[in-house]
């Protein structure tokens, strides 16, 4: 809730005082009711309340970051070379600013990389376009995730975070405490500062050319969740642009560019709740089916190209023993 407030404030203050409307208007293009009552967005806040129940069942079966941390912080006493607790004296500041440097980079690296992962591979598109089937855009958009998609993220974290805590603990020992943890919530919280919330709105807030190099703007995220051919597999990180920007799929935001969001009309969801927690494993299905009718085509092709090679040796052979 306090996330939405200051999601609700920020959009205020870029429309007030960026694009000059006035308090009215802003209020109104905020709280715009054919957005946030429209048949994507009812789906978005139903898709909400689902997943979070779902969620309070599932998350004691994932492997916790813990789990991961302990398991690799004993595999680390095996390795000869590393010495434990080897940092252990370097100043407090030192450590959790450097933690929480490491720690968000890592996170946010996983992040980008599973994202792009999710477009690239058919298997996991099938699960992924349900988050690309909103056709209109709300704080809430984000959440709007098939359960798969947030069990395959939950394990990316778990294995991103305990594996940096792991080796931190290792090297640092009892050094890395609280503090680190609190380091960590607070870049947290300004990554929020900087409207992340306000990535799956109506509300474009654009940063400058070179910032957009380096940090996603909202209005990079919703070129993301554009259908136009121009932006696609464009803008798959979430803090950072710069991975964007090293693996050739960056696009900067663009100024009063009327985006449309959704879906192909070839592979479009319905609303329907049904659809979208179900179609996914139909869509997975159809992909394995295919996989296995091109590797079966394959076999086939291959052992009919050998066919004639060997019905000749075998004449051959046959008219050998007739002349013996």
């Amino acid at each position: 809730m306090g996330y939405l407030i200051l999601t609700v404030l920020i959009a205020l203050v870029w429309l007030v005082a960026v694009r000059r409307s006035s308090f009215k208007l802003a209020l109104h293009q905020i709280f715009d009711r054919k957005i946030l009552f429209s048949p994507s967005a009812k789906a978005d806040y139903k898709i909400f309340v689902i997943n979070r129940v779902f969620t309070m069942f599932i998350s004691p079966l994932l492997l916790s970051q813990l789990a991961i941390a302990t398991a690799l912080y004993y595999a680390l006493h095996d390795i000869a070379f590393l010495q434990r607790g080897v940092f252990s004296d370097a100043p407090t500041g030192i450590i959790v600013a450097l933690f929480t440097a490491t720690i968000f980079i890592v996170d946010d690296f996983t992040k980008y990389l599973v994202h792009r992962w999710m477009h690239r591979w058919p298997l996991l598109w099938a699960i992924h376009k349900t988050h690309h089937s909103a056709e209109t855009m709300t704080p809430i958009t984000v959440y709007r995730t098939h359960p798969l998609e947030g069990i395959l993220y939950s394990l990316r974290g778990a294995v991103a975070q305990g594996t940096t805590m792991a080796v931190f603990l290792f090297l640092f020992g009892s050094a890395v405490d609280l503090y680190t943890v609190l380091g960590v919530n607070v870049m947290s919280f300004v990554f929020h500062m900087t409207g992340s919330n306000l990535r799956h709105s109506h509300i474009s807030i654009r940063y400058w050319p070179w910032l957009e190099h380096i940090l996603i703007s909202p209005a990079q995220h919703q070129v993301h969740h554009s259908i136009a051919r121009e932006h696609h597999d464009k803008n798959f990180g979430v803090a950072f642009a710069v991975w964007d920007w090293l693996f050739g799929s960056l696009h900067l935001s663009e100024q009063n560019s009327r985006l449309k969001f959704g879906l192909q009309p070839s592979e479009a969801h319905a609303s329907r709740i049904s659809d979208i927690y179900f179609r996914p494993f139909v869509d997975m299905a159809q992909v394995v089916r295919r996989r296995f009718s091109k590797l079966r085509n394959r076999i086939e092709g291959r052992f009919s190209s050998r066919t004639p090679k060997a019905a000749e040796t075998t004449g051959v052979r046959d008219r050998s023993v007739e002349n013996i």
